[in-house]
């Protein structure tokens, strides 16, 4: 890998890291690149080419994995929706079953005593979301 890869992999790794601490805020693509020191176009495609997906769908994806976290707890849908960010709940249902599976009352619903007692990181690995 070039030295010019690893300082852009180093700068997009800036914007994720980002992403994964203020994903309950508003971000925006344009917000994202500033971090990572470039335009909005280019920081999309390089993010794509290094991390398999749009910074706004690793985005959606972080706020899904949190609001799983939170509706196992109890929280109801509308609560962990706005929790994680999410301004509609409309889209936060459609996304949230595009990625889960199921719709977020039916996830909340589950039995989730499996998950009792196991420490948080590895529940998280367990339980985090992945698109087909």
């Amino acid at each position: 890998m070039a030295p010019q890869d690893l300082a852009n992999l180093a700068l997009l790794r800036r914007a994720r890291d980002l992403i994964d601490r203020e994903y309950a805020r508003p971000l925006d693509v344009p917000t994202m690149a500033r971090h990572a020191l470039m335009s909005p176009a280019h920081f999309s495609r390089q993010f794509r080419a290094a991390y398999g997906e749009t910074p706004y769908s690793y985005l959606m994806t972080r706020r899904i994995e949190r609001a799983m976290a939170l509706l196992r707890t109890g929280m109801s849908v509308t609560d962990a929706c706005m929790a994680v960010g999410c301004t509609s709940l409309g889209s936060f249902s459609s996304r949230f079953t595009e990625i889960v599976g199921e719709t977020p009352s039916a996830y909340r619903l589950r039995d989730h005593h499996a998950l009792t007692g196991i420490p948080a990181c590895v529940a998280k690995v367990h339980t985090r979301p992945t698109r087909a």
